[in-house]
């Protein structure tokens, strides 16, 4: 039986390109997304292309309490262990912290922090359980790095480094490896509209193959952060 890849956020941008790289070495693939239409051609096409994976879609929006408690019971009623949890959902709107509208930082704090904390409690159990898994969640050099008009992203993002960190401590015990992702720009949908050319951005399959080459070592050793930037440097 193939080993399980859960990745929130999975249609598009690094969650995709995580999914294709997994399901090109032998993962079966839950995920969700807030499109149906999205959900069904990531399904078709990974199915196509690599004919021994099966992609297990849910519909649903992480930043709302409810759904996530619905994709991790879609996820546990897999009945298999779960190999690899990839906390992906989250979107990114610049803006001044004394500037933005109101209610900007409850979103953020929603889709990018609450999304992966709630996803995590409640997936977590059956992976103590069996001892083995690896949690990765996808930050951003803005996790560790002020700049003007990051506003209430950055401050979800350090959030959610911080919680990684914390995870990490919780889960040594249990043989569980925890890996913080944080990427400086790359070229996703958050860009579109963007005069800048897309080699002054990192490609989604790079972050990618960053996850897989992580998860690839032996269980006796863990990366626990990894930063990755544009070769020019951050925007």
């Amino acid at each position: 039986m193939n080993r399980l890849i859960a990745v929130t956020g999975g249609t598009k941008g690094i969650g995709r390109a995580v999914i294709e790289k997994f399901a090109a070495n032998g993962f079966d693939i839950a995920t969700c997304a807030r499109h149906e239409n999205d959900l069904q051609e990531l399904k078709a096409a990974v199915e196509t292309t690599y004919p021994g994976t099966t992609v297990h879609v849910r519909l649903g929006d992480m930043s709302d309490k409810d759904q996530v408690k619905a994709f991790c019971t879609f996820v546990q009623q897999l009945d298999r262990p779960l190999d690899v949890l990839v906390n992906n959902a989250g979107y990114f709107i610049p803006g001044d912290i004394a500037t933005e509208p109101e209610g900007t930082l409850e979103s953020m704090i929603h889709a990018n922090l609450y999304s992966a904390y709630r996803t995590t409690r409640g997936l977590i159990q059956d992976m103590k359980r069996n001892r083995q898994g690896h949690i990765f969640n996808i930050c951003s050099v803005a996790s560790i790095k002020a700049y003007p008009n990051g506003g209430s992203y950055a401050i979800s993002k350090f959030a959610l480094l911080g919680f990684t960190k914390c995870l990490r401590e919780e889960m040594k015990p249990h043989n569980i490896r925890v890996t913080a992702i944080i990427p400086g720009a790359t070229r996703t949908a958050s860009w579109d509209g963007t005069d800048l050319p897309d080699e002054r951005f990192m490609k989604v399959e790079d972050v990618a193959e960053t996850v897989y080459g992580a998860y690839a070592l032996s269980h006796r050793s863990v990366v626990e952060e990894i930063v990755i930037r544009p070769v020019l440097g951050d925007l």
